[in-house]
């Protein structure tokens, strides 16, 4: 480039012109705009050409001096798109151990090589689903380090043989996980999906609560009804508590999913969906002539959302936590929640 075009008034204005609207671009909308775009740019996704999971996973090393680390690029440089998922071979705790050689106890995980841009906190509602679980740690834990991301996974155990209660574990994780880290995102992740393409950025939408698991297998990739929200999903620490997170009064009945669906509603806030072509998941074990013969409905509510979701949540929790441990590959919470009221 020669000087007189750099000295070049004209020039210099469109230089300026160019990098404000960049800045603008990256920053204006957060860390989900910014990913929102590059996703847009990657609509055509062929699930026939799948590529493992591990797939390029040793391209991050240990940068030599932490002290001048660098940020990571906002665009992670090994993303791979479709992913192959296949539940035939149950791994062992140790296999998942040696394949993901950089996770920390607790489930812990910071990209060695730069400064993560965004720290999300996976909650996993948990009892006695041991298959299940190995199954989601093989997949999810080099998933998220090729996102570049800082984070955790806890899971949230039930404590007896007490009608589970899936909302209220999710609301003790969500207390539980803040006393660890300021998170940017908490994402609430059932146990039995496992999502198959690595565009699907488990970070959080700035203005909404974002539903990520917009199309699984088990519904033909569809959702089942309009207002779904069950499966996966992301939220802010402050949108979990503006909408005074999930009812603690949901006992074994899956309702609760629609209950948020209506308290983002009642708390001024809207849901928005990864596009379904980024926010597919597989299903572990589900029984497909079941679904075939009976289709999907939502399933009718027993609570009166209106008038109960002020009182009914993060501001009335009442648990006992029995312990917290930290294993290889996540944080285990026990907690007694208490039981099923009767006539409830």
């Amino acid at each position: 480039m020669s000087l007189s075009r750099v000295e070049n008034p004209c020039f210099l204005l469109f230089l300026l012109v160019f990098q404000a609207i960049f800045i603008l671009i990256l920053y204006q909308g957060g860390p989900s705009n910014v990913f929102r775009g590059f996703l847009e740019s990657h609509q055509i996704q062929d699930y026939s050409k799948t590529h493992d999971v591990y797939t390029n996973l040793s391209f991050f090393t240990q940068a030599p001096n932490e002290e001048a680390m660098p940020y990571c690029s906002v665009q992670s440089p090994i993303f791979v798109g479709p992913l192959t998922v296949t539940f035939r071979v149950l791994p062992s705790e140790r296999m998942i151990i040696q394949k993901n050689p950089l996770v920390q106890s607790g489930g812990r995980y910071r990209p060695p090589h730069c400064l993560a841009h965004y720290k999300s906190a996976i909650l996993v509602a948990y009892r006695n689903q041991e298959k299940y679980l190995r199954h989601l740690l093989y997949y999810l834990h080099p998933f998220l380090q090729r996102q570049q991301l800082s984070y955790s996974i806890y899971l949230i155990q039930q404590m007896g043989n007490g009608t589970f209660n899936r909302a209220k574990l999710l609301n003790v994780g969500v207390r539980e996980a803040l006393k660890d880290e300021d998170w940017d995102c908490l994402i609430l992740h059932d146990v039995d999906l496992v999502p198959e393409n690595d565009y699907n950025l488990y970070v959080c939408d700035e203005y909404y609560p974002k539903h990520m698991a917009s199309a699984m297998d088990k519904f033909q990739y569809n959702l089942p009804y309009k207002s779904f929200f069950g499966g996966v999903s992301a939220l802010t620490p402050e949108h979990y508590m503006k909408m005074n997170g999930f009812p603690n009064t949901y006992w074994g009945d899956d309702g609760e999913n629609d209950d948020i669906a209506t308290r983002i509603q009642l708390a001024g806030m809207k849901i928005v969906r990864t596009p379904s072509h980024l926010g597919r998941y597989r299903v572990m074990d589900y029984k497909k002539e079941t679904e075939i013969q009976e289709s999907w409905r939502r399933p009718a509510s027993r609570h009166n959302t209106r008038k109960t979701w002020k009182d009914d949540g993060m501001n009335s929790l009442e648990f006992k936590l029995l312990s917290r441990r930290k294993h290889p590959l996540y944080t285990n919470i026990t907690v007694d929640i208490g039981y099923v009221p009767p006539f409830s």
